[in-house]
């Protein structure tokens, strides 16, 4: 028999401000449920104002832990992202994003936690990047997520892939959690970071196989190297 350890929230006692703009933060039974409402509304309007299709679906690791990374140059990059998961893996994934745009307002900051299920990156703050990796980690391994991550760091302004930051390595260095690398095509056009409402446009995202980083990839060196090999798996998947 499996003996049971009872384990307190990672946000007990946090102020509800403080709660959704940390990665410590826990979701309860009305976010479930408003996540799995925004899910299922987000894949409709994908499948039908987009023409969504996804390629290499079955290159998804069969359960959590796993993070998903891909190329990053529209608003509809994470949602597209979270709407290939299923099951398990939809319930447990979170959006890696930029604090200082998702979470700046309470509005904004309940929205991204509430609906989109999104964890803050706060770009900018080194003293507490090691701090929130740490917990990052943790999250990832012990709870079985999923994390939708863009390396790059910020979405491109010309469509154009830029180059992996080293905080994936970081992320992920020894863990021997599967790293999945996506590539997605038409998300730029239909809607890019300048423009404030999408248009009609077709989006294809592609998986591919998962990549492993178990050992020998500690330190600072050991981090770009993982991000330039994810890297160049992602442009591997935009090549026809």
């Amino acid at each position: 028999m499996t003996e049971f350890r009872f384990k307190p929230a990672r946000d007990l006692g946090m102020p509800l401000g403080e709660s959704l703009r940390s990665v410590r933060r826990e979701s309860g039974l009305g976010s479930a449920l408003l996540q799995a409402t925004w899910r299922g509304a987000v894949r409709g309007w994908l499948r039908l104002y987009h023409r969504l299709s996804i390629e290499g679906h079955e290159n998804l690791p069969p359960a959590p832990p796993f993070i998903l990374v891909a190329n990053h140059s529209s608003h509809l990059d994470a949602l597209t992202l979270g709407a290939a998961l299923r099951g398990p893996a939809a319930r447990r994934a979170y959006a890696l994003a930029a604090g200082d745009h998702f979470f700046a307002g309470d509005l904004s900051a309940a929205f991204a936690a509430g609906a989109i299920n999104a964890l803050p990156v706060w770009r900018g703050q080194p003293s507490r990047a090691a701090g929130d990796i740490a917990v990052l980690r943790e999250r990832l391994v012990e709870d079985q997520g999923v994390f939708i991550l863009f390396p790059e760091g910020t979405r491109s302004r010309t469509g154009e892939m830029g180059r992996f930051q080293a905080g994936i390595g970081a992320l992920i260095s020894n863990t021997g959690v599967p790293v999945v690398p996506c590539h997605l095509s038409g998300a730029f056009a239909a809607w890019p970071p300048t423009a404030r409402w999408p248009k009609p446009g077709k989006l294809t995202l592609r998986i591919g196989k998962p990549l492993r980083f178990e050992t020998g990839y500690r330190g600072k060196a050991g981090w770009e190297r993982i991000a330039a090999e994810c890297e160049a798996a992602v442009r591997g998947l935009g090549t026809d």
